[in-house]
Order: structure tokens, then sequence, then C-alpha cells
């Protein structure tokens, strides 16, 4: 497609859009919680979601001083614990980690291992350094360099994060393609002048209207074969 010419390099989200955070959270609540039932667990993952939503809004509005996403979801773990009534301490301790053990979505592993023999290849994530680190290597995501929002203390869409990946792609904005299946995500992408594509995932934030991306797919697969076909 004449509008991915001239792309250098290849960003991607990654929670959401490479893995399914949703439905990781899900299953590691099941088991720290495993008498709850479907419509609990439920309940307990939007308890989880909710808090890490407005933490990360606080932040990016001032009204909190800068911590990461592990601290954030310790909150948010504590938060399901007293609601569910858990207290194993153990139990609790690797609920607080569950964002390091996300499943990929079927097609990102190959996707990637694919495009990363055309394309220098970025992650570009809120979580932490640590969970980020340990969440790649549970997931077999390939990478030639992960960002973490950490690195700069903001949460996307503050626009340091768009302009941390154009820098440490080095090449113009226009060059830079990020891939998201999140529309907020790529709206502060594309008001750092980086390109757009925007990916469905069952999970996400899908465009409105309004939204003008460079294009849309339905898997990576698609994504992958467009690029490497230019």
């Amino acid at each position: 497609m004449a509008q991915f010419r001239g792309i250098e390099v290849v960003v991607f989200d990654v929670l959401g859009t490479l893995v399914d955070e949703p439905g990781g959270l899900r299953a590691e609540i099941r088991d720290a919680v495993p008498a709850s039932d479907d419509a609990s667990v439920d309940e307990l993952l939007t308890l989880w979601q909710r808090h890490v939503e407005r933490e990360q809004r606080r932040i990016g509005q001032g009204d909190r001083a800068y911590v990461s996403t592990e601290i954030l979801d310790r909150e948010a773990a504590q938060r399901v614990a007293d609601h569910a009534g858990l207290t194993d301490p153990a139990a609790l301790a690797r609920l607080a980690t569950a964002g390091r053990r996300l499943p990929p979505w079927p097609d990102s592993v190959a996707a990637l291992e694919r495009l990363a023999q055309r394309f220098p290849v970025l992650g570009l994530s809120n979580a932490g350094r640590t969970a980020l680190l340990r969440l790649n290597a549970h997931a077999g995501l390939r990478w030639h360099q992960a960002l973490s929002s950490e690195a700069i203390m903001a949460y996307k869409p503050a626009p340091e994060i768009y302009r941390l990946a154009i820098d440490t792609a080095g090449c113009p904005p226009e060059r830079v393609l990020m891939v998201a299946a999140h529309a907020w995500d790529l709206r502060g992408a594309q008001a750092s002048g980086m390109r757009t594509a925007y990916v469905r995932r069952p999970v996400g934030d899908p465009p409105t209207t309004s939204d003008v991306f460079d294009c849309r797919f339905d898997g990576l697969d698609e994504l992958v074969t467009t690029l490497t076909a230019n």
C-alpha cells in the first residue's frame, strides 16, 4: 500500500495489542480466588482495570506522582483481595505480578518474527521495565528493543512517550509506524507525527468515525504481509 512506503521502523503497543491483558488478568484472578464464578471474576477484573486506569489518569493530570505499573498492579491486587476476602499472602503476592504473565494473541509471536527480519521493531508500553522484561519473556515476543514508559515517568498518551520511540528509531516521525489496538494510543502517536496502523482485537479501543489512521487491519498477519510487500 502506498501509504506505507518509506516506513523504516515499526513500533508496537504491547498491552492489548500483542498480549491479551484482560484474558490474562482474568485467569490469574481465577487462580487466586478459585471459588469465584464467572460473574464474580469479571467483577474483580473490572475492579482491577478501573483502579489502574483511574490512577494512570490521575498521574497524567498531575494529581499523583508517577509510580510504575508494578505498584499500580500491587494496589489493584490488594483491592481485588479485599473485595474477594483473599488473605493468603503467597496468593496475593502472585496476583500482584499477574501483568508479567499475560498470554500473546495467536498471531503475535509469528508476526513479530516475520517483521523483525525486514524492519527494526520496537515495543512501546506503559508496563514498567521489570514487568515488560518478564512479560516479553513469558509471551515469547521478539523485539530489537522494548521501551517502557518508566523511562520518562509518564503514561501514554503523554507526548513524551512517542518522542522516546521516535528518538530511539533515529529517523523522522513520518518514517515510524505505530501499531496498536487502541485508537487513543494511535491518536497520541499521530499527534507526534508518526504513521499509524490500527489492528482489531477482541479488546481495545476501536476507532471512531472521525479517526483517520493510515490503515486498519483485522490481524497482524495482514499487517505484516502489507508491510513486507512494499
